[in-house]
């Protein structure tokens, strides 16, 4: 079968026309759209394993704050405890940023290591499972630190795998529609895992730890599905590169720390924007279904939905703004936009009763837009050879920061109340809002490009992409140049050479002309 289909790729094979009995076969077989790797259909196959081998990732992530009560209640624990379970998805990514991509390059390949990834997501959401049915919390902190180890790592395989079939302008469309399947798997976990643990509920007819560890194990069906298309995403990147003979796909990451010292100011203001915005987006999404059930007495179907807006509009509108941004440019404007707009959906949730939808659509509008116009900044203010640091070290401060603030959110609410935790989430916000408007000065003052528009710095790279053109083709006139000035072997002299190759004697007058050939060679 194999064979069959390497001589349907690589064309009509030669064919035995003699008399000693051989016939000649005729033109092979071609292969069905769907199963040729060059043609759309099998890409767009591709395309959808890739979308559907994070889906389990981000479904089962937030599967604590679809069930925020149900945890707390069935488990007996404050909300600190409860926090902890996202903090211990943090704390291993804290290090695994830097060196993911290290082991998808170097260590398993992209193929083993997307699915030990995918396993290690699965037997963590297992073990986490287990913990509640058990009534062991501990049991449960460990399975979410396990689920994080191959979560994020995940991320990074996902991606690789992007770029190895999709490259051009296709690239930016597949990671929007990776993005949006993200956000699709997070929007369905909210609105469906209350609804399954009453489904749950009925059929054993109590509440508690049980109840709970088996609705955590249904939902753990959808990291195995992650897993089957990782299985199968594999089987079919191998057969590709067997067909094509294509080289396996590659992070590319250069992780080298001693760049750190070498990070300007520019790029440290946009590492605290990242830390300051994030820490007030996802540990609220964590506490936000209690808290719309409390502050605005919603039933929790209704909560569940308003909490999940932020990532239904993201879903849609991350390709959009995406694109949007690559227009027009001045990224530092559109980021000051979206930290405004997240500041002002805080304080109305804190500080009013209007309907909170306004608040939170204006939340995932402003969430959107700042992931589309922050993360490329960084490409702009460091070398190429320093993407692979400067983008670990943002991803790994980042699950810091998420790590020690769902912690102290879930303190703060415990002592002081959703008021209290809502200021605080409103502070950090403004200390992003100060890294921009730091951030905006610093790039006007040291002549960035950051907030060229981007007709702008397409010129710009237009006239340096000529200069670079320039260079290249002067430098090979002067290698013409100097091949021309090159003394021509005549045949005297290379019988000379030949000679002396074999241990011959020439004579003095002989050696010395060929000294001179060689010394004249070396100065030019």
């Amino acid at each position: 079968m194999a064979a069959e289909e390497e001589r349907a790729l690589l064309g009509p094979a030669g064919r035995d026309d003699g008399d000693g009995g051989g016939r000649s076969p005729g033109p092979p077989p071609t292969l069905p759209a769907v199963c040729d790797p060059r043609r759309l259909p099998h890409r767009l196959l591709v395309l959808a394993l890739m979308c559907f081998l994070g889906f389990g990732s981000y479904f089962c992530y937030d599967n604590p704050a679809a069930l925020q009560t149900q945890v707390q209640r069935d488990m007996r624990m404050n909300t600190a405890q409860f926090m902890a379970l996202y903090a211990w998805y943090s704390w291993p990514n804290v290090v695994l940023c830097f060196f993911g991509g290290f082991l998808i390059d170097r260590v398993f390949g992209i193929r083993l290591g997307t699915i030990i990834f995918s396993i290690f997501v699965c037997v963590g959401q297992v073990i986490f499972a287990l913990g509640a049915l058990l009534n062991t919390f501990w049991l449960m902190d460990m399975g979410r630190f396990i689920f994080g180890i191959g979560g994020e790592s995940l991320a990074v395989a996902q991606n690789t795998y992007a770029v190895s079939w999709f490259k051009g302008k296709e690239l930016n469309l597949v990671f929007g529609l990776q993005l949006s399947m993200a956000r699709i798997g997070s929007t369905v976990n909210m609105n469906i895992m209350g609804w399954m643990y009453s489904r749950v509920q009925d059929l054993l007819g109590y509440t508690g730890p049980s109840t709970l560890g088996l609705t955590l194990m249904i939902g753990g069906v959808t990291c195995l599905f992650s897993l089957a298309c990782a299985l199968i995403l594999a089987y079919l990147d191998k057969r590709a590169q067997k067909l094509l003979c294509k080289e396996q796909g590659k992070t590319g990451e250069v992780i080298k720390l001693t760049d750190v010292k070498d990070f300007s100011l520019s790029l440290w203001l946009i590492f605290v924007i990242c830390v300051c915005y994030y820490v007030a987006v996802f540990p609220f999404i964590g506490l936000g279904k209690v808290f719309f059930i409390e502050k605005f007495k919603f039933s929790s179907q209704e909560a569940s939905a308003i909490n999940s807006i932020v990532y239904i509009i993201s879903a849609p509108m991350s390709p959009v703004f995406g694109l949007l941004v690559d227009k027009v440019g001045k990224n530092i404007i559109w980021v000051l936009c979206a930290v405004i707009t997240t500041l002002a959906s805080h304080i109305m949730l804190a500080f009013t009763f209007w309907n909170p939808w306004i608040a939170m659509c204006l939340l995932g509008v402003a969430y959107s837009l700042l992931a589309c116009a922050l993360w490329p900044m960084v490409a702009f203010v460091v070398p190429e050879h320093q993407l692979g640091t400067a983008y670990g070290f943002m991803q790994s401060i980042q699950n810091l920061g998420l790590a020690i603030i769902a912690i102290a959110a879930g303190m703060i609410l415990d002592t002081r109340g959703y008021l209290f935790l809502e200021v605080f989430f409103s502070a950090c916000v403004c200390l992003s809002l100060i890294a921009v408007v730091m951030l905006y000065f610093v790039n006007h003052l040291t002549g960035g490009d950051l907030n060229w528009s981007a007709k702008k710095r397409e010129k710009l790279q237009k006239v340096a992409a000529n200069e670079v053109e320039e260079q290249e083709r002067l430098r090979r006139q002067n290698e013409d140049d100097l091949a021309k000035l090159q003394p021509k072997a005549d045949d005297f002299s290379l019988r000379n050479k030949y000679l002396s190759r074999l241990g011959a004697q020439l004579p003095d007058n002989y050696s010395s002309y060929l000294s001179t050939m060689v010394h004249r060679s070396v100065l030019k």
